[in-house]
């Protein structure tokens, strides 16, 4: 059994964190956050750290508390030092680069994808094969570098299209001729 909920989050230096009500605030250098807590979990602000209780042992009230902690444990990351996905493009003319409030996709299509880059992160593109996600979310950087990496799945036989650095691609053997 998982005791994360229990551990206490420590508030970092240059952090301001505060409990308005049943929504939660975080704000640091990188940026601000807030998320809703559930009503069946209690969050307290005390001096450097903040504890996460639930009210009674029901499986439900674990998983949230530990979730709760997690998120929160996640913002105070966040706008401290940021998330950071990194994507790269695979495949013979298959190229990426930023334009204003979009990212240029060119993935073999017929046409080039425009993928709207949302408030809250960053896209850049320092090369044309490389694609990088990065904000103080860690929600919303994951989900937009899921989106964009849907636009072309890696295939199997030679691993063409969008996939995260460092992923491994489970390559098959192509058809035996013979």
């Amino acid at each position: 059994m998982s005791r994360v909920g229990r551990k206490p989050v420590v508030i970092p230096a240059g952090v301001k964190a505060e409990l308005k009500g049943q929504t939660f605030h975080v704000q640091g250098p990188k940026g601000k956050l807030d998320i809703d807590i559930h009503p069946r979990v209690k969050v307290t602000v005390a001096d450097k750290e903040v504890q996460v209780e639930r009210s009674t042992d029901i499986p439900s009230d674990r998983a949230l508390h530990g979730l709760t902690r997690s998120m929160i444990q996640n913002m105070m990351v966040g706008v401290t030092q940021g998330f950071l996905k990194e994507l790269e493009v695979v495949g013979v003319g298959f190229k990426a680069q930023v334009k204003g409030k979009f990212l240029n996709l060119a993935l073999g299509y017929t046409h080039p994808i425009d993928h709207p880059i949302p408030e809250g992160v960053l896209v850049a593109c320092p090369n044309p094969t490389r694609i990088t996600v990065s904000g103080c979310d860690r929600q919303k950087v994951g989900q937009v570098a899921a989106d964009i990496r849907r636009y072309h799945k890696p295939e199997p036989y030679k691993g063409k299209g969008i996939h995260y650095v460092g992923e491994h691609i489970r390559r098959k053997q192509g058809k035996a001729v013979g």
